[in-house]
C-alpha cells in the first residue's frame, strides 16, 4: 500500500461533495511522475479515489467500469451509489486471498436524489460509510488529525474547496511520498469544478 505512496480525501459539504488528490507517482522515495491520476469519474455525479498500488488501481478502474456497463444494460439505468459501493465491495472481496492493493473511495451525488454520498473501503472490500470526510493513502493519519480539526457541517463550494485544499496540502507537507501538485475534484447538481492547486515540490 506504501509502495507508491499518495493521499487522497473525501469531503461532504452542503448540497455538494469534493474530492481531493495528490499527483505525485513515485517507487518508494524516487519521484518517477507529477500527473499521475488517482481519481476516475464514474457517472457525471460520481468519483472514484484509488489509494494503492499503481498497477492496481488501473486493473481494478477497468474491472469496476466493465461491470458498471452491465449493470447498466441490464438495468436500464445510471447505476446508484450505493450499488457502486456494493459492486466494488464484492469484487474485492471475490479477491480476498491475492487482495488488489487498492482502497477505493467513493464520493458522489446521488442521480436521482441528488444526496450526498461517500464511503471509502479496505483492500478486502469492507465499507466504510460516512457523512463527514473520509481519507486514504500513505498520509492518512496526518489527514485525519487535519480533517476532524478543519471539517463543519453544510461548507458552502468555495469554504468546502478551501478547507479539502488547506487540509490535503498540510497533510502532504508531513509525508515524504505524497504531494508535489494536487488536484480538487468539486461535485454539484448543475456542474463539476476541477482545480489544480500548487504545493511544495522538493
Amino acid at each position: 500500500m506504501d509502495y507508491n505512496g499518495g493521499a487522497l480525501i473525501g469531503m461532504k459539504g452542503k448540497d455538494c461533495v469534493a474530492i481531493a488528490t495528490d499527483k505525485r507517482f513515485g517507487i518508494q522515495a524516487q519521484t518517477v511522475s507529477l500527473d499521475f491520476t488517482k481519481v476516475f469519474q464514474i457517472n457525471p455525479h460520481t468519483y472514484m479515489g484509488f489509494p494503492g498500488l499503481a498497477t492496481d488501481i488501473f486493473t481494478v478502474y477497468e474491472k469496476i467500469m466493465f461491470r458498471k456497463r452491465l449493470y447498466e444494460l441490464k438495468e436500464n439505468r445510471k447505476i446508484s451509489p450505493k450499488a457502486l459501493a456494493s459492486m466494488v465491495s464484492n469484487l474485492l472481496y471475490e479477491n480476498r486471498f491475492s487482495p488488489f492493493f487498492v482502497e477505493p473511495m467513493i464520493v458522489a451525488l446521488d442521480e436521482v436524489t441528488l444526496e450526498p454520498y461517500m464511503c471509502d473501503m479496505d483492500l478486502i472490500g469492507c465499507v466504510n460509510k460516512s457523512d463527514n470526510f473520509v481519507v486514504g493513502g500513505t498520509s492518512s493519519s496526518q489527514l485525519y488529525g487535519l480533517c476532524e480539526a478543519l471539517w463543519e457541517p453544510d461548507m458552502e463550494e468555495d469554504q468546502l474547496f478551501e478547507t479539502i485544499s488547506q487540509a490535503l496540502v498540510s497533510a502532504c507537507n508531513r509525508d515524504a511520498i505524497s504531494g508535489w501538485g494536487a488536484k480538487v475534484y468539486i461535485i454539484k447538481k448543475d456542474k463539476i469544478i476541477v482545480r489544480d492547486i500548487k504545493t511544495r515540490m522538493d
